[in-house]
């Protein structure tokens, strides 16, 4: 009988470790499906709430939306968003379940992950509202140089809108801790180009619209004191 306890003894101690790890298991399980479940309501519920507020047609106007179909992406800036929000929602439910079961390796490597998600939708937010931003400056760009007479108006507006491109493309890594000072450095010294591109741009292209502005408003001056000196009380 002692050989035969002997023999047994792994076996109820695996037997009593299989009895604590089933319940965690299941509350594991049941996290991961709770999470999974709500991280589909989640998606839902961010789709729907951009699209409401019309986060679509700024997207859509800026171009990324065109960028991505181009680049063979189906789905549009606002649902790359709530795809972000579903996965977020995903890893949080993991790391709740992972941690229950014990494994905190896992657990620490996801919730850096789950560290860097907000990073992205910052990103991708500055990203949008940039680059509508750029489009806007680069058509009021145009319109003014064409209203001044200058030649390259739509050659000055696409400068002026992907340097601003630009300046939110380097915000963005920055946000994301890609490139660090070498993108701050790069971005100083593309910000201080593109002014003086377009101080000397507009200073060079305005300059005959200026002097024709200067010589009407001389011209105007000299007749209205020409008329005050001919009137009643110059006799």
């Amino acid at each position: 009988m002692e050989n035969v306890s002997v023999m047994l003894e792994p076996v109820r101690v695996f037997l009593a470790h299989l009895g604590n790890f089933l319940p965690r298991l299941a509350l594991a399980a049941a996290v991961v499906i709770g999470g999974w479940l709500l991280a589909k309501l989640a998606r839902l519920a961010v789709d729907k709430g951009l699209r409401a507020v019309n986060f679509n047609v700024i997207t859509e106007r800026s171009g990324m939306d065109g960028f991505l179909t181009q680049g063979g992406v189906r789905s549009d800036t606002t649902g790359i968003l709530a795809l972000v929000i579903y996965w977020l929602v995903v890893l949080a439910a993991l790391i709740i379940a992972f941690n229950s079961l014990g494994l905190t390796y896992i657990t620490d490597l996801l919730g850096q992950v789950v560290l860097f998600v907000p990073k992205v939708i910052v990103a991708l937010l500055i990203l949008a509202f940039g680059a509508y931003f750029a489009r806007f400056v680069g058509n009021t760009v145009i319109t003014y140089c064409r209203n001044i007479g200058m030649q390259d108006a739509d050659f000055l507006g696409r400068i002026a809108q992907y340097a601003i491109i630009v300046f939110v493309a380097l915000i963005a890594l920055d946000q994301v801790n890609v490139g660090g000072d070498i993108v701050r450095q790069s971005f100083l010294i593309i910000l201080a180009g593109v002014v003086l591109a377009l101080a000397l741009a507009f200073g060079l292209g305005g300059r005959e619209w200026a002097a024709g502005q200067i010589a009407r408003w001389l011209a105007r001056g000299t007749r209205d004191m020409g008329n005050t000196a001919s009137g009643p009380d110059a006799g």
